[in-house]
């Protein structure tokens, strides 16, 4: 008896990362779980494993932490079968550079960089492993083009879509396939929806709920995608924005970020 394949999900405990972990349930794959404490992952795990009969394993720690990261993911692979990893974790947020703190800044390069090519780092050559595996990194619409007042977000997301977009090249013909998925405006918490409600039409265009996202990046990811832009309009969107000089680009989206700052007050 072979044993069982899991896919592991990083940022699982809310928002799009457990829709990830429902629909991967839902398709019948065993589960591996990563989220910060306090996300509730008990009742996520017991709940899907009910539903959908799978095994769900999780593991709650701080992934800006090396030793625990490095821990536990020696410890997963020493276990489990990870087929399909889904780095999925990752922090954003829209404030003026000389008002974000260093820990913030420091949080979101740790996270969103270099946390994210640890895990993908440690787990390739155990991906190799199988015949077929896949790697799933969500960027994010904010990769395309550098943005004022955010920086740093869009930032570390154009390093998810250039590593993991010469990861895939690099990989070529091993049989572990990448996919770089870009996902528009999502409404993960009452901030963010406060926010996308308070820009109108504008901030609602290109929006998706998670389990429209989940389903396309999914299907996108399994049938060896690499570039997966999520809703027509954001496709269309990032069409027409290439077709723009950087510096009006810059202008144009950074005008509208600004407006941003009235909502994290």
């Amino acid at each position: 008896m072979k044993p069982a394949k899991y896919t592991m999900i990083t940022g699982a405990s809310s928002g799009l990362g457990k829709e990830f972990a429902r629909q991967c349930a839902a398709m019948g794959r065993n589960l591996i779980l990563m989220a910060l404490p306090g996300g509730n992952m008990f009742s996520l795990a017991e709940s899907l494993e009910l539903e959908y009969g799978v095994d769900v394993r999780f593991f709650e720690f701080d992934m800006t932490n090396t030793t625990l990261l490095q821990q536990t993911l020696e410890e997963v692979m020493s276990q489990y079968q990870v087929d399909f990893l889904v780095n999925n974790a990752g922090i954003g947020g829209t404030s003026a550079i000389t008002d974000t703190s260093l820990e913030r800044i420091d949080s979101i390069i740790q996270l969103n960089i270099r946390s994210t090519v640890i895990v993908t780092r440690m787990l390739i050559p155990h991906l190799l492993q199988h015949k077929e595996s896949y790697i799933m990194n969500i960027a994010s619409m904010a990769a395309f083009t550098p943005i004022a007042y955010k920086t740093v977000y869009p930032a570390s997301k154009a390093f998810i879509s250039s590593f993991f977009l010469g990861l895939r090249e690099e990989l070529s013909g091993t049989g572990l396939f990448v996919s770089v998925v870009y996902p528009g405006p999502i409404m993960t918490n009452s901030h963010t929806s406060r926010r996308i409600i308070g820009q109108g039409f504008k901030g609602k265009m290109g929006l998706l709920n998670t389990s429209e996202i989940a389903a396309i990046a999914l299907k996108g990811t399994f049938s060896k995608c690499r570039v997966i832009i999520p809703g027509l309009m954001n496709r269309i969107n990032h069409t027409l924005m290439q077709l723009l000089p950087l510096s009006f680009k810059l202008k144009l989206v950074s005008r509208e970020v600004k407006k941003e700052i009235q909502f994290t007050i």
